[in-house]
């Protein structure tokens, strides 16, 4: 059940292992591939739902929406063509809590999931994360020269308050770009 009250730390703590549901449907633009739910996504139910986690903003701010949607909204991104899945189930206080074998099954996962919904595109948020579930070591951001089954492949940066790698500013500018190179490239 999703919930928006917020959450105390005995409730976060409690929250270790849930999942958030898939935002998934049959034919998507793009569907968006987080690395795992964090304890406030297992919380809540809702991806990306920690406060300062940068999704919500960089989705606004590049276009791929048309208003700041809050993580209870999420299901609005539905009509818009986009949808959330994660590499792992279950939720963590930090993605390093998960183990390399988690991860490439996640990877082996998210491709039957492809497989079966059949996006455009799949953009995995997290280049570690991305480079370990499919043994590319070497893979950087952008577009992958190979595809995910039938689905374009991009790798963009893990929007997390976390990653500390990438301003709001440059999350925007990144996520933009793919937009655009997506609708440039879709016919």
């Amino acid at each position: 059940m999703a919930r928006t009250i917020k959450p105390t730390k005995a409730d976060l703590l409690a929250a270790a292992g849930k999942t958030a549901p898939d935002l998934i449907a049959p034919g998507l633009r793009v569907l968006f591939c987080g690395i795992n739910p964090g304890l406030y996504s297992g919380y809540t139910g809702y991806h990306f739902a920690r406060p300062g986690n940068r999704f919500w903003p960089a989705l606004y701010a590049a276009g791929f929406t048309p208003r700041l949607l809050a993580p209870a909204e999420e299901h609005e991104l539905l009509e818009y063509g986009y949808g959330i899945t994660n590499l792992v189930e279950r939720a963590t206080a930090v993605a390093t809590e998960l183990a390399p074998a988690e991860l490439i099954a996640g990877g082996q996962y998210l491709l039957t999931k492809v497989e079966q919904y059949r996006p455009r595109v799949v953009a995995i948020l997290g280049i570690s994360a991305y480079r370990t579930a499919f043994a590319q070591p070497r893979a950087g951001l952008g577009q992958q020269p190979e595809p995910l089954g039938p689905a374009r492949l991009w790798v963009l940066p893990n929007p997390s308050g976390l990653n500390a790698h990438y301003t709001p500013a440059d999350l925007a500018r990144i996520f933009r770009d793919f937009r655009l190179a997506v609708e440039a490239d879709t016919p």
